[in-house]
């Protein structure tokens, strides 16, 4: 069926013509959201669950690793029973993980709840790209493709913001309740206007695919965070690390030789495909990971109310989105991947500029350059990475395209929130020690976890307490500024590296022919010359 031939959008009302759209953008609002709802929140779960600095890290990991780990899979199993019938399976499992989410009594609970909403979410994800191109062609795809960039771009940023919202004025359970009308209202949308225009056909599953590659992403995640709280020479963390190792040299190993893989891994001989991967895995990590650490710096340190803190991402937000709006729908096909290179630089530079910004006095406002800059680049690269992806392969294989670039969207955030923690610890444990407080390297973890307030408790006396306050605000100070320093490194050489896999290529190619009418006899031009 060709695009010409199938247009749904022809005879439809405006109104009605972008229903699919709002149901689409629904889906992938909510998801998007809740990779960083939780962030601003952080210290009261702490406080609530009594929890500690690795599991506050799994309720944000639990959800950002599923996702990242199943919406490749999701997407083959989308091929076989239908898109929106999965897209409607996903919204409906969001909706009963996130109520469990809300009533989790401990956070093993609420970590487990938060894996299986990744798993709502993974399926939304994965039908997506699918669920646009069947509702909309020709330059209204484009449009609706530029809109879901510009909804994609600010969500990870608003999450922040409602999520202190909610925190402040009802509870941090309710970051989690309110998927739920929003999520009945996308599941009668979807049963009514949303249309699928491909019919699910007959194959199998890679099942030991997904269960190999969510074995190695789950394993070297788990390394990370583990390697924070016990350092890189605890045993275990090396065990994790290997064992990452070997989930996926056999993931390789299947995906080689199946008939049904859930990733032709001959996609990854194309270098423009592989420069859109690299690009969806570090700008979730330099746009978004850091997002964690400066929550708990606004509040734990600087006092800032949960609302307040999730406003100073309003910036971002707002910069994104308009720049995805305005821009979005041009920047499909063509060279369009060379966009998010430059995304990245923008995005590298802003964090660049924050850590500059951040120091021992500042307050708040030192983010918001930087993080101008960052809306900048996620709304130069989030509209283009779908497109970019499907244009680098095959047709047959966009769907498997999308799948992926998607994958490592998702796992460059859970990988960043991991690394950047070690890399928060670590220095905010130098600036400890150098202050003299005794288990500072216990300190630096409990001040990375939000619980700055519970080691004031601990100080004998007004004196005791005054050093104390003034050595976390300190390291925690110094953390940020290394933190985003960090993405600020990763977000520059994102951008080279990917400029340089997207770049045309160079070879000189055969000359062609110009193009010529029919002629009326056997006219024959001669040949160009290649001198």
């Amino acid at each position: 069926m060709t695009e010409q031939e199938y247009n749904p959008s022809e005879g439809m009302t405006t109104m009605r013509k972008w229903l699919p759209l709002v149901t689409v953008c629904l889906g992938t609002f909510m998801l998007l959201v809740d990779v960083t709802i939780v962030n601003v929140a952080l210290p009261r779960m702490v406080s609530g669950l009594h929890a500690s600095f690795g599991s506050v890290q799994w309720v944000v990991d639990a959800y950002a690793l599923t996702l990242a780990a199943l919406v490749l899979g999701a997407g083959s199993i989308a091929d076989l029973a239908g898109h929106r019938a999965v897209y409607v399976a996903g919204l409906a499992l969001f909706a009963v993980s996130s109520f469990a989410c809300g009533i989790a009594p401990n956070t093993g609970v609420l970590v487990g709840a938060r894996a299986v909403q990744g798993i709502g979410a993974a399926a939304m994800f994965a039908t997506t790209f699918a669920l646009i191109n069947s509702n909309y062609a020709g330059r209204d795809r484009g449009t609706a493709f530029g809109l879901w960039g510009a909804v994609a771009g600010a969500s990870a940023a608003v999450g922040p913001i409602l999520g202190g919202l909610l925190t402040e004025t009802i509870s941090w359970r309710w970051i989690f309740f309110v998927n739920l009308p929003v999520s009945i209202v996308a599941i009668v949308l979807c049963l009514r206007v949303l249309k699928d225009a491909h019919a699910p056909r007959k194959g199998r599953v890679d099942v030991w695919g997904m269960a190999t590659f969510t074995v190695a992403a789950a394993a070297a995640t788990y390394a990370l965070i583990r390697a924070n709280e016990d350092g890189w020479s605890n045993g275990g963390t090396w065990v994790m690390l290997a064992a990452s190792a070997v989930g996926l040299a056999v993931f390789v190993a299947i995906e080689r030789v199946t008939d049904h893989a859930m990733l032709d891994l001959e996609l990854l001989r194309r270098r423009s495909f592989v420069g859109v991967l690299v690009g969806g895995l570090l700008m979730t990590f330099a746009a978004f990971s850091a997002f964690t650490y400066t929550s708990i710096w606004l509040q734990s340190v600087l006092g800032l109310s949960p609302i307040e803190a999730g406003l100073t991402g309003l910036p971002l937000s707002a910069m994104a989105f308009a720049v995805s709006a305005s821009i979005g729908r041009f920047l499909h096909g063509g060279n369009a991947a060379r966009f998010i290179g430059l995304g990245l630089l923008f995005i590298g530079a802003g964090g660049l500029v924050g850590g500059v910004l951040v120091h021992g006095t500042a307050t708040w406002t030192a983010l918001v350059p930087g993080f101008l800059l960052i809306g900048i680049g996620v709304g130069l690269s989030t509209p283009t990475l779908g497109s970019a992806a499907t244009a680098a392969v095959p047709p047959e294989r966009g769907g498997m395209a999308a799948g992926a670039v998607n994958t490592m969207r998702q796992l460059g955030f859970a990988f960043g929130i991991a690394a950047l923690g070690g890399v928060f610890t670590a220095r905010a444990n130098g600036v400890l020690a150098a202050h003299g407080v005794p288990s500072s390297a216990t300190a630096a973890r409990a001040v990375a976890g939000g619980q700055a307030p519970a080691l004031l408790g601990l100080a004998p006396s007004r004196a005791a307490r005054q050093a104390t306050d003034a050595a976390i605000h300190a390291s925690a100070v110094a953390g940020v500024q290394s933190a985003l320093l960090a993405t600020g490194a990763v977000g520059i050489l994102a951008g080279v590296l990917v400029l340089i896999l997207t770049r045309p290529a160079t070879s000189t190619p055969e000359p062609t022919p110009e193009p010529t009418p029919e002629p009326a006899g056997n006219e024959i031009r001669p040949q160009q010359s290649l001198a």
